[in-house]
Formats: C-alpha cells, structure tokens, sequence
C-alpha cells in the first residue's frame, strides 16, 4: 500500500496513545482527556464563560455529548452552568476557580507529554514537524 494512505492511520495512533496518555496522568484529578479539553476551551472565552452552544461548537461534539461533560464537571465542581439572565432558554458555562487550577495542572501535564512526543526530532525537525501539522490541518478546516 502506498504510504500517503497509511498518514492518516499513523496520526489516529498518535493521536490515540496522546489521548491514553492524558487520560491516565488525569486519573489522579478524576478527569478525562475530554473534560480536561473543555475546561481549556472555557479559559479561551470571555469572562471563561460560553453558551452551551459555543462550547458544543468548539469541542465538535454533539449537543447531548456537551451536556454530559458538563454536568460532570458541574458535579465536581470544576465549572458553574447557569440561565442566560437576558434569555432562559440560553444556557451559559463558566469556569470556577477549582476548575482554573485543573487546567493548570493538565498543561503541565501536556506539555510534559508533548516534550515525549517530540524527543526523538532534532530541533529543526520538531519545527519542521509543527509547520507540516498546522498546513494540514488548516487545510482540512
């Protein structure tokens, strides 16, 4: 088989095993790679505070699957979901400060991981690397 059509199934592996990784260093926090993943995707917002529909729209996943993350990370205590007070039907999600402080703790954590990922490039291929992911995926949005 040509190797351009194994790519595709070398970076789901990659991306897997990032994935597994980061699921097990969060275990200790009682998170997964997905919690952890909307928690920073609050911290981009104003205030760190998002419509459901927003963070639905930034995550890619489905409105029911963005409800369950947040209905477990509002039992933990990680983020605060709330009626829009201007229109009821919105709802809004924000982080808390217990939730500011897990963010800080799986950054390490990723970048530690990333640092794994990227020991066996020199360099000037880590950057080469880099460059390479993000013209495709620009490309593929």
């Amino acid at each position: 088989m040509d190797e351009k059509y194994l790519c595709g199934q070398m970076i789901k592996q990659v991306h897997d095993d990032l994935e597994k990784r980061a699921n097990n260093a969060m275990r200790k926090q009682d998170l997964t790679f997905t919690q952890v993943s909307a928690l920073l995707t609050l911290l981009n917002f104003p205030e760190q505070k998002a419509t459901l529909k927003e963070l639905e729209k930034a995550l890619h996943v489905a409105q029911s699957t963005t409800v369950g993350i947040v209905n477990r990370l509002e039992h933990k205590g990680l983020v605060n979901s709330f009626g829009d007070p201007s229109d009821r039907r919105i709802k809004l999600v924000q982080i808390t400060p217990e939730g500011k402080q897990c963010c800080r703790q799986a950054q390490d954590n990723m970048k530690a991981t990333e640092a794994s990922l990227l020991s066996p490039l020199t360099e000037e291929e880590q950057k080469t690397f880099i460059s390479l992911l993000r013209k495709v995926s620009k490309n593929l949005n």
